[in-house]
């Protein structure tokens, strides 16, 4: 275990966490890249021989903590014990935490430790393919290592899709670093290879003449993986084409076996060959006449991305990941999951058109330099981590120590009233659905922090009638006599409160607006958000709405410029005693606030 202590007070601190030794992979080349840029960075996985050595080439301090891939309680409390103990040790001011288990357990832990900025990169989800007690156990899971970071990264496209249409994050949570996170090296997957020495004698010790036509597979001989269908179709194609082979360069694992039969084939047809796990697999691509991943599930395989940069055509599934992964037509071709017919069909279209096979080499390999160079997704995670340190130090410069104070009076009173008040809240919830039908909370994008947008949650206090032309009508026509008692009550509010757990409002800040309001302020009164919104403010307890939008911004602007815990203790006993007296509750005919314009100007919004 190489071990290093980062220099706080020159070198901002970033700790990378995985589960397992060989993940490393994913970041080869980008450590040294950080490192180089400015950056201290650490690694800690569990231990193995290529975490240290990984550590070395990459300039990268590392740590070894034992992480089980598979759900295990007892390991599991004892390795987040342990990453804990790291976490505080190190004192990094980023984590960047992927792979299920140590996203989860890592995320835990550096929020526990107090580590100001927070990514879970989220490569897969295993709970797709997955299904009772266990799909359960890994949806949990997602959601806990999600609402712990403060950025979710997903590696893909369509796995950023997914998890949100899973409801894992907020869509503001999420981070796109473009087309895809993965970073191939285009000097080492190579067509020169092809007529490589290296090449020649790997086809002589597989027994390859060169005149035989291969399909070829890389990576673990695994269930969700799709060996049983590539075994499938390869059967289909080798009935009738004796010079067929399946080339894998891979090998078995214990989780998510392949059924005994499929096994059985691949280690008996002698025109199977089986490689093991090897170091390089560049020289591998150089054999295939196509390389198949027939996946039910992926977060960005950089196994195609190899392939394409080597000028070997791929066919892929449209699974989640996966299909970011080759362009249909283009580069390769896309089947459905679970589909040997439409695999075998796909195989034997490109084996037949050695043309189409070499235009869609060359297209793929331009693809891959073009969006996939080491050093643009290297810069995009470098400036994602710059921004968040900027933001962190924004807020620091401006908060002070009573920052950390106010943080933990807001978990304290979140987390008691959520308590206490839980069967008001069940109460609310269940006449809300009874009265204005589902959903019961009411989710609006608003802007937070720096104008960074979040979902802001509240009780629904209006119906969704619509007129003729199906627009919604009037906030006056909508409101209930429900509603009006939820906003005079200010009950409708509660639910704000898993906003400020969640680090996206405190009890005490400006009241966070609509996001198209953020174009119009002045540049004075963008300074509403250099401070966290909140549930309550100084706005509120000084005429709530029936003070005008000037006023309203000017008293959140003071409040900036004046706050401190005492200050937020008086605008918390002021708020009771408003609300006891439903001061401040519309504004003139209006049943919500006027949309402010940025001018004189006003319409009907709802806001509140």
């Amino acid at each position: 275990m190489r071990k290093a202590r980062a220099d706080m007070s020159s070198r901002p601190h970033i700790l990378f966490a995985v589960t397992v030794p060989v993940s490393w992979n994913f970041y080869r080349g980008m450590l040294r890249y950080l490192a180089n840029a400015g950056l201290s960075v650490t690694m800690v996985s569990a231990p193995g021989k290529s975490l240290d050595e990984i550590g070395t080439a990459e300039s990268a301090a590392s740590v070894g903590v034992p992480m089980e891939r598979e759900i295990s309680p007892l390991r599991d409390l004892a390795s987040l014990g342990r990453l804990y103990r790291v976490m505080k040790a190190a004192r990094p001011q980023i984590v960047d935490a992927s792979t299920p288990k140590a996203g989860l357990l890592g995320m835990l832990a550096a929020m526990l430790a107090g580590v100001p900025c927070r990514i879970y990169t989220v490569r897969g989800l295993r709970m797709e393919t997955a299904t009772g007690l266990k799909r359960l156990v890994l949806l949990g899971t997602e959601r806990v290592a999600c609402w712990c970071a403060h950025r979710v990264l997903p590696v893909s496209e369509s796995l950023r899709q997914r998890v949100i249409e899973l409801k894992l994050v907020n869509p503001e949570k999420t981070y796109s670093l473009g087309t895809g996170d993965c970073s191939v090296d285009l000097d080492r997957f190579t067509p020169r290879l092809r007529n490589s020495e290296q090449v020649s004698r790997l086809r002589q010790d597989l027994g390859l003449t060169g005149n035989e036509r291969v399909v070829g597979f890389v990576g673990r001989f695994v269930k969700d993986k799709g060996i049983g269908e590539l075994v499938d179709a390869f059967r289909q194609l080798s009935a009738s084409d004796s010079g067929l082979r399946l080339l894998l360069v891979g090998d078995f694992e214990d989780g998510d076996p392949v059924a005994p039969q499929v096994r059985r084939y691949l280690e008996t047809t002698p025109t199977v060959l089986r490689t093991g796990f090897v170091d390089d697999t560049a020289p591998y691509y150089a054999l295939m006449d196509v390389l198949v991943l027939p996946t039910y599930r992926e977060g960005f395989p950089c196994v195609p991305l190899e392939a394409q940069a080597s000028e070997i055509p791929v066919i892929t599934t449209n699974a989640t990941g996966a299909v970011d992964s080759v362009q249909d037509g283009v580069t390769g071709l896309i089947v459905p999951p679970k589909d040997a017919r439409a695999l075998a069909d796909a195989i034997h279209t490109l084996l037949r058109n050695p043309d189409i096979r070499a235009e869609m080499g060359r297209a793929g390999r331009e693809w891959i330099s073009r969006h996939f160079r080491p050093e643009l997704i290297w810069k995009a995670h470098a400036e994602m981590y710059r921004e968040m340190l900027e933001e962190y130090s924004q807020r620091e410069r401006q908060s002070g120590p009573s920052l950390a104070v106010k943080r933990v009076f807001d978990l304290f009173v979140a987390t008691t009233t959520l308590f206490l008040f839980s069967p008001l809240l069940i109460a609310i919830a269940l006449v809300v659905r009874i009265f204005l039908g589902s959903p019961v909370l009411f989710r609006q994008v608003r802007p937070g922090y720096a104008a960074r947008p979040f979902t802001c949650l509240k009780f629904r206090t209006m119906t969704d009638e619509c007129n003729a032309n199906g627009q919604l009508l009037p906030d006056a026509q909508r409101l209930t006599a429900l509603g009006r008692f939820l906003r005079a009550s200010s009950l409708d509010e509660l639910p704000e409160l898993i906003n400020v757990l969640r680090g996206e409002m405190s009890l005490v800040g400006p009241r966070p607006l609509l996001m198209q309001y953020v174009d119009r302020y002045t540049p004075e009164q963008t300074r509403r958000h250099d401070v966290m919104p909140g549930i309550t403010g100084w706005a509120q307890v000084n005429g709530r709405n029936a003070a005008s939008w000037d006023q309203k911004f000017a008293y959140d602007v003071w409040y900036v410029e004046n706050r401190s815990f005492f200050l937020d203790l008086k605008i918390l006993i002021l708020t009771v005693w408003k609300t006891l007296k439903r001061e401040g509750i519309s504004n003139g005919k209006h049943a919500t606030m006027p949309e402010f314009m940025g001018c004189e100007k006003q319409t009907t919004g709802q806001v509140s």
